[in-house]
């Protein structure tokens, strides 16, 4: 296999995996109590991401890659691992509000919303990989668009806990 398809491979087990993840995660702070917020916007995201992974598959599979962006992509997957292993049980792709203290350790102690500020990254970073700015560009401005109805819908949520 080329480089170029290990590495979207690589992505695209991570997301799957991540939505088993997320789904196991999400039935279980419901059960405790916890409430969704803002899933009206949820099937728009998926549908960006499903579509920004299309579009790397798609234009990228034959691609060279980028020997330094993809050291900046592993870079970028230290703070995933981080970013999960701190949210633990608590993390999902949802909007999903336990009424119990936020989460204040790890990346957390330094910003509000590293989860997004990761992925705001990893749409550049991937689509750079494989050469790919075209794709970098326009998924960055349609994430943008993204987050400023996510994260008003997540802070509005949040409010109360803070």
């Amino acid at each position: 296999m080329t480089p170029a398809i290990l590495f979207l491979a690589f992505i695209i087990v991570q997301r799957l995996s991540e939505l088993v993840i997320a789904k196991r995660n999400t039935a279980r702070l419901l059960a405790q109590g916890a409430a969704e917020h803002g899933a009206g916007h949820y099937p728009v995201m998926v549908a960006m991401h499903t579509g920004w992974i299309a579009a790397l598959v798609v234009f990228g599979w034959d691609n060279p890659v980028s020997w330094p962006w993809l050291a900046v992509f592993v870079l970028l997957q230290v703070f995933r691992v981080w970013i999960l292993a701190t949210l633990g049980p608590r993390w999902t792709t949802r909007i999903i509000v336990l009424p119990k203290p936020l989460v204040a350790r790890g990346p957390f102690r330094f910003m509000r919303h590293p989860n997004y500020a990761l992925v705001v990254t990893e749409i550049i970073v991937a689509p750079m990989v494989l050469g790919l700015v075209w794709v970098a560009v326009l998924w960055t401005v349609l994430n943008a668009a993204m987050l400023w109805v996510r994260i008003r819908a997540e802070d509005r949520a949040l409010a109360p806990l803070r």
